[in-house]
């Protein structure tokens, strides 16, 4: 198998669109889209893979993902909140995904809440998750191998990639079903 160092690099984990990166002036959707394709196509696992698309930009619109939109400009706010929504669709129902950010979808309607703070926490938190996930799965692949340590031969590697494979799901489903009874607890208080 290839250096799990290597696989992880080539992740592109650590990219996102930081609040510096966000311009000051409202972007038309095509812009947004290209703010987004421009971020995060390194980190893409196939090349004719859509990082977000108008109709993506629309069905959040649609859904109530998004406050309003004024004259089809999409505000700093709101190209934080489409980064909130590409992170979170990943792992959770566009459903859940709604509960998540109603709260914070109201309060910025009503000016009650400055988003640019918000936004640079999770960003310094998604630093060190990056930091945190290259030890644990270095430390996962190095149990993977204790465990088929008496394993040579043939299989030995594709027996690593299967365990190591199996973990790493096993890890993101722990985390995932976490996240749903979070969001679970948000959806019951905003009842």
């Amino acid at each position: 198998m290839e250096d799990i160092s290597e696989i992880i690099n080539q992740l592109g984990i650590d990219r996102r669109i930081r609040l510096e990166d966000i311009p000051s002036i409202d972007l038309y959707m095509d812009q947004v889209t290209q703010l987004f394709e421009n971020t995060y196509r390194p980190s893409k696992r196939k090349d004719e893979e859509k990082v977000l698309t108008k109709t993506m930009i629309n069905n959040y619109a649609k859904g109530k993902l998004l406050f309003p939109i004024q004259n089809k400009k999409y505000s700093r706010e709101h190209i934080m909140l489409i980064q909130l929504i590409y992170q979170l669709k990943g792992g959770l129902s566009i459903n859940d995904v709604r509960i998540v950010l109603a709260n914070l979808n109201d309060k910025m309607e009503k000016n009650d809440i400055e988003l640019d703070p918000v936004y640079q926490h999770y960003s310094d938190l998604q630093d060190r998750q990056v930091e945190a996930f290259h030890v644990a799965v270095q430390t996962l692949y190095q149990d993977v191998q204790s465990e088929l340590a008496d394993m040579q031969g043939e299989h030995g590697g594709y027996l690593e990639q299967l365990l190591l494979v199996t973990a790493l799901i096993q890890q993101s489903n722990m985390y995932r079903r976490l996240a749903e009874q979070i969001v679970d607890q948000m959806g019951a208080r905003h009842v």
